[in-house]
């Protein structure tokens, strides 16, 4: 019976199980959406244990699946939406509140008093990362202060935290292991990247005991069994990363200069820089790509908070569209002229502009605006995001030379080209789009010794095809511009 390896991917939206055969191949799939819940203005959470019910059902789905087709699931990977953070009681593993979501803005306030306080220098020092409300630590923070008696159970040794990778295996071996990988770790701002440690300054300066934080192990290493009743047997968990940095061993980019973008719920750049722990000048992450054998190897980052989100929104929010997919053919049903931009800053913009007040905004509309200019524009602005990291990463003195893309939202060729396009680079897309779940299959893979190295997963990647950049200057420099006005136009407001 040939080996396989299940891939839980549990993402912002929904949750997903894939199984790869050892060819990095699917072999079985399941997936479900999961509610998404807004408190209040700014603030998103999910229930943990819908992200659960969801994980651990999609899980089962694949897993039968694949061993009816004579397939042995050999190793578990988890892959996870990274900055959403849980609190749950160690007894039983029961969330105390709603998990908050990386998109959640709540600490704004606070992140504002630390940065006026002079903390923002140190924390990037350690961490790589902005005082910005998208990182773990001040979503912890809040829930110390704001939930009733929760600091006193933290302070009993009652409560473990940690984001989704850490509750899921908790989850799944029956409260005995509460553990994480470097790469969310390094997501939470309480984790020194040049250390690898959790720092003490760090933990004061958020006000976070250190007894409710996961041990932090590589990327690759044993994360536990999963109780017997889960899957007729106990399956061990080897591999775990974030979703992006999953993505990123997915894509194989495993060079120093190597460097993928994926679209999801939000958009994420990230390039490979080997050893070397590069700070940005231009408000760009510094983090861990993976790290395996105690040995880090670190990543420059920008972050988009709404990409496939818009769409979501087009689809559920205001019902343009019946189905995601829809939206390729209606951005080409409008012209090029068609003179009306979208700012997705429905949970405040990302890199490079680290703005949490501002709110999203569409300009330029007339009687004559419809569907198919509100679906362009709202692509079109997941490009110009796209430029504004790459601009960003050039004023870091790096100038990629290719872009591997993967996500949903680059199956539509309309999309995919025009990033081409704005870029000026050849965008590649890969045969196997779904490569954070691919990633987390790989890095389990690596652990059971069912790949030799990383050549072994090199060899695997294909290109499906390559979009070469067309148009005129003159019109991406017009475009472009009418786009730094509408940001300028929305951060105004706010």
């Amino acid at each position: 019976m040939p080996d396989c390896i299940l891939a839980m991917d549990q993402g912002t939206t929904s949750s997903r199980a894939i199984v790869f055969d050892l060819n990095g191949d699917i072999v079985a799939v399941a997936q479900q959406e999961f509610r998404q819940i807004f408190p209040a203005d700014g603030w998103v959470e999910h229930d943990a244990n819908e992200i659960w019910d969801t994980s651990i059902k999609t899980a089962q789905a694949a897993f039968n699946e694949a061993e009816a087709k004579g397939f042995t699931v050999k190793a578990i990977g988890i892959t996870n939406q990274r900055e959403t953070s849980v609190l749950w009681e160690r007894d039983g593993v029961k969330p105390v509140h709603n998990a908050i979501v990386w998109q959640d803005r709540r600490t704004a306030g606070v992140c504002q008093r630390l940065k006026d306080e002079g903390h923002e220098f140190e924390v990037q020092d350690k961490t790589g990362l902005l005082l910005d409300p998208y990182f773990s630590a001040t979503k912890l923070a809040w829930l110390l202060e704001n939930e009733h008696g929760v600091r006193a159970h933290a302070a009993a040794g009652k409560l473990a935290w940690g984001t989704i990778d850490s509750f899921l295996i908790a989850k799944l071996t029956g409260g005995k292991r509460h553990v994480t990988d470097a790469t969310n770790a390094s997501r939470t701002s309480l984790f020194n990247i040049r250390t690898q440690e959790w720092d003490e300054s760090l933990l004061r300066i958020f006000g976070v005991p250190e007894n409710v934080l996961p041990e932090v192990l590589d990327s690759c290493a044993d994360f536990g069994e999963t109780t017997a009743d889960l899957f007729g047997r106990s399956i061990p968990i080897l591999g775990v990363a974030g979703d992006q940095q999953a993505a990123t061993v997915g894509q194989c980019c495993f060079e120093e200069g190597a460097i993928k973008s994926t679209y999801g719920t939000g958009c994420f750049v990230l390039m490979n820089t080997g050893e070397n722990l590069v700070p940005s000048k231009n408000r760009l992450l510094t983090t861990v790509a993976y790290r395996i054998g105690g040995k880090a190897t670190y990543a420059l980052e920008g972050s988009i908070f709404i990409a496939g989100a818009a769409v979501q929104w087009l689809r559920d929010g205001i019902k343009v569209l019946d189905h995601a997919r829809d939206s390729e053919a209606l951005a080409r049903q409008a012209g090029d002229d068609h003179g009306v931009y979208m700012v997705p800053a429905f949970t405040g913009l990302g890199a490079p502009h680290w703005d949490p007040h501002v709110r999203a905004a569409l300009f330029g509309m007339t009687r004559a605006t419809g569907r198919a200019e509100i679906v362009r524009a709202t692509l079109e602005s997941v490009c110009f995001q796209t430029h504004d990291l790459f601009s960003a990463m050039a004023e870091d003195g790096i100038s990629p030379k290719v872009l591997r893309v993967d996500g949903g939202m680059v199956a539509n060729d309309w999309l995919a080209q025009m990033l081409a396009n704005l870029l000026a680079l050849p965008v590649d897309r890969p045969k196997v789009m779904e490569t954070t779940a691919l990633g987390a299959a790989y890095l389990a893979g690596l652990q059971a010794g069912l790949y030799s190295g990383f050549s072994d997963l090199t060899a695997q990647w294909q290109r499906e095809r390559r979009f070469v950049p067309a148009g005129g200057f003159g019109q991406r420099e017009a475009m472009l511009g009418k786009w730094y006005k509408a940001v300028a136009a929305a951060r105004s407001f706010a």
